[in-house]
C-alpha cells in the first residue's frame, strides 16, 4: 500500500537555507524559519522536473500553496 510519504521527492536543505537567507519571511521580516502562514514553494514543481534550487523558490501563503499543489498533482504526474 502506498502512503503520502512514499510520493514525496527527496530534497536537500541546502537550497532551502540559501533561499531563506536571501529572502526574508513576509510575515516576520526575518531570515529564518518558521515563517507563520507561509510556505516555500517551487515555482516550477519538482514533480514537473523543476530544479531544487533557490532560484526556483518563492514564498507563498499556505492557502495559495495548497491550491497550487492540487493542480500540480494533476498536471505533473510522471
Amino acid at each position: 500500500m502506498s502512503t503520502v510519504a512514499d510520493a514525496r521527492i527527496k530534497r536537500s536543505h541546502i537550497p532551502i537555507n540559501a533561499f531563506v537567507k536571501a529572502n526574508a519571511c513576509p510575515a516576520t521580516g526575518t531570515h529564518h524559519l518558521p515563517c507563520p502562514g507561509y510556505v516555500i514553494d517551487h515555482i516550477q514543481a519538482l514533480a514537473c522536473d523543476g530544479p531544487d534550487h533557490q532560484s526556483n523558490m518563492q514564498w507563498q501563503t499556505v492557502a495559495e500553496g495548497k491550491a497550487k499543489d492540487r493542480w500540480e498533482r494533476l498536471g505533473c504526474r510522471k
